[in-house]
């Protein structure tokens, strides 16, 4: 198995989109590295990672938003294709397993809050961010009681 981590900010809000009825959250997260190069320049480097989780439970949603800073893990996937200058290129991809808030989006709203597939809100005020994880969820569980 292999497992991709990354922790970085969501450039853009979340997509939630329903496939042969099955929901999926897509949303984008970038990585920014800096460092020296060899000639002990500061230089810097993105990486974005296209993310797609597939659950049964979209009330995270509202929390995925540009500029919400995230830890996700799961199995990377890499998409080549033909750049416009003609040039061989691969898009990152990641199918998430594991999710977790880590603070606030741009706007300085905490993020804090999540809920996981099995239906449970977490808001106790602690610093831990709650994780979100992709286990079969309880199907006794009401959807109805979820605060929004």
């Amino acid at each position: 198995m292999i497992k991709l981590q990354i922790i970085g900010n969501l450039g853009k809000d979340c997509i939630v989109k329903e496939i042969n009825g099955k929901h999926v959250i897509n949303f984008s997260v970038a990585h920014t590295e800096r460092f020296k190069d060899a000639q002990g320049n500061q230089k810097e480097r993105t990486t974005w990672v296209e993310c797609a989780y597939w659950t049964d439970r979209t009330a995270i949603a509202p929390y995925l938003v540009k500029g919400t800073s995230v830890y996700a893990e799961g199995s990377p996937e890499a998409d080549p294709y033909t750049n416009k200058e003609g040039q061989p290129a691969a898009t990152l991809r990641m199918r998430v397993q594991n999710i977790q808030l880590l603070g606030g989006n741009k706007e300085g709203q905490s993020s804090q809050g999540a809920v996981s597939n099995s239906g449970n809100v977490s808001n106790s005020g602690m610093s831990t961010p709650p994780v979100v994880r992709t286990e079969p969820a309880n199907t006794s569980a009401p959807v109805d009681d979820l605060p929004f």
